[in-house]
């Protein structure tokens, strides 16, 4: 499947969002009027594409290890010390 205009601008603004001063799910409606949680859904399928890792492969490893980041700490136990604190 080719990546479509729309999922060549996503990894573009992945690429550089932070650039800007409005935060991220402001721009995201206001460039590809979406929900953050619709684009985040087409974003994290895209990811696994060969065709986004081919258009810009620094930017879809990335979003990989953070992705996996976060995977790991939702999945891994939480560790309680003896005192109570995490």
């Amino acid at each position: 499947m080719a990546l479509t205009q729309r999922d060549r601008d996503i990894l573009d603004f992945e690429r550089s969002w932070w650039t800007a001063t409005s935060p991220k799910d402001v721009q995201i409606r206001e460039r590809f009027e979406l929900s953050a949680t619709r684009y985040y859904q087409i974003l994290n399928e895209m990811l696994d594409t060969e065709e986004a890792m081919a258009y810009d492969p620094l930017v879809v490893r990335r979003l990989h290890r953070q992705r996996d980041r976060r995977r790991r700490a939702r999945l891994e136990p939480r560790v309680i010390e003896e005192d109570g604190t995490r």
